[in-house]
Parts: C-alpha cells; sequence; structure tokens
C-alpha cells in the first residue's frame, strides 16, 4: 500500500523543541504496530543530519533531533521555517518514496522459562480467585498463548506484551510493591510482562523467569524488542534454581 493512500491517518505533533512524535492510530492492535515498526524502520535506515534517535511506542514513533544541527545543516535561515517543520517535511517526503506497508518481517519466537506460583508468583492464586479459576488453569491458559512485543519501556528490556486471555485479565494490586524481584512476571490489566531488573511496580507477580532479559554489557542489552512474540514455559522450582545457577 501506498504511504500517499494512508497519509491521512499519520499525524504529526511537536514535542518540546527536539522532537517530533508521529501518531499511526490511536487502538493498541496488531495492525497499528506493524506501522509503527514500518515508521521506525524507515527513519532508522535514513538519518538526517541533526537526527539522534527513535523511539517506538504503542501507537507512535517519537523522533528526536538536535535543533541548532537542523537549523545549520538545512540553512533554514534563508528558508524561513523551523527546524520542526524541516523535519516534519523530509519524514513526510521520506515515507513518500519508501513506504511498502503489507511486507511484515518474520517475527522473531522467544521462549520464556517461567517457574509459577509459590514464592517466585505470590499472586498466582489472587489471579485465579479474581477469574473464578483454579491456579492450575491460570498456568494452562498464560503457557497457552503467544505474546507480541508491542514495546519496551518503564524499565531497561521491560516488554509490554499484547494477546493475554481475558480469562486470566488481573487489575493492578491496590498498594505497589516497593521492590520486585528480577525475572517476575506479571499481569496487569490485559497485559502481561516480565522484570527485567529489581524496581517498585504494581503489577500481579504469577511466577519468576531465570532468564536476564536485561543485560548490560551485551551488545543489545536488551533481550527482547518490539515485533517479538514470546511463549511462556513452565519450570518446575528445582528446573528455575539449577536454570538460575547456569545464567550466573
Amino acid at each position: 500500500m501506498a504511504f500517499s493512500t494512508i497519509k491521512d491517518t499519520i499525524t504529526f505533533h511537536p514535542l518540546g523543541d527536539a522532537a517530533i512524535v508521529i501518531q499511526a492510530g490511536t487502538d493498541i492492535s496488531e495492525d497499528i504496530h506493524e506501522r509503527v515498526k514500518q515508521l521506525f524502520s524507515c527513519i532508522e535506515q535514513h538519518p538526517f543530519d541533526g537526527y539522534v534517535e527513535a523511539v517506538q511506542a504503542f501507537t507512535n514513533v517519537t523522533v528526536f533531533y538536535e535543533p541548532y544541527t537542523v537549523y545549520q545543516s538545512a540553512q533554514l535561515k534563508q528558508r524561513a521555517i523551523s527546524p520542526y517543520e524541516w523535519v516534519k517535511d523530509y519524514i513526510e517526503n521520506l515515507l513518500e518514496d519508501n513506504w511498502q506497508e503489507g511486507n511484515q518481517a518474520k517475527r522473531r519466537i522467544i521462549d520464556i522459562p517461567v517457574c509459577y506460583g509459590g514464592e517466585l508468583g505470590p499472586d498466582l492464586e489472587e489471579v485465579a480467585r479474581i477469574n473464578d479459576l483454579t491456579p492450575e488453569e491460570v498456568v494452562r491458559i498464560h503457557t497457552s498463548g503467544t505474546y507480541l512485543v508491542y514495546m519496551i519501556g518503564f524499565a531497561p528490556g521491560f516488554p509490554f506484551l499484547g494477546g493475554l486471555s481475558e480469562k486470566i485479565a488481573a487489575p493492578r494490586r491496590q498498594t505497589p510493591r516497593m521492590s520486585i524481584p528480577k525475572g517476575s512476571v506479571g499481569i496487569a490489566g490485559k497485559q502481561t510482562g516480565v522484570y527485567p531488573i529489581s524496581t517498585p511496580g504494581g503489577w500481579q507477580l504469577i511466577g519468576q523467569t531465570p532468564l536476564s532479559l536485561f543485560r548490560p554489557n551485551a551488545e543489545r542489552p536488551s533481550l527482547l524488542k518490539a515485533g517479538d512474540e514470546v511463549r511462556f514455559v513452565q519450570l518446575s522450582e528445582k528446573e528455575f534454581f539449577s536454570m538460575k545457577e547456569e545464567d550466573r
């Protein structure tokens, strides 16, 4: 599909004087996610003088730039337009020339082992109670799904995963915990996610993975990236601690 046929659905907004937000839609859906990925990829592959980085979220991409570098490089003093206007025009023209919606890249599938319940998943029984299920049924439903990584955020390497069954959806805790162990797997509303580092949080904790999702010394610190698919695989407690020792 040509960019010209959908450009009316994409909007641009300034974010301060050094960033532009490209809004690809308003709904959290796989179609909007694919459009966001296309926007992000196109901009990343064609940076301009003054470009800093692009950050993708659920429904938009934010492009950060150095206003003065853009001003000088594009000789804006002679053109009487602002760095924001120049960046907006540049991105619109870039997308017009390079948009190829519909060519979806093959998704990586990442299996994440999880030990559910007990001290590692202290809210499993509460999630079961909220949904009138047994803890075993919650685990069965959680491990039967495939989850799309919509974005990485909140904490380094934290994946926001879509695709959670409504059968095990649960609200955030009324009182957040001051410290959640690294690797904890949680549920909040219709989302599930994994805490890559120890941090405060209010998600319902149903288990824990021995995998390190954030590795600061690695070439790519985050194990997951937007567009990946995640499957959860149940571990016994013995397998969990064995894998945790190996990870060290």
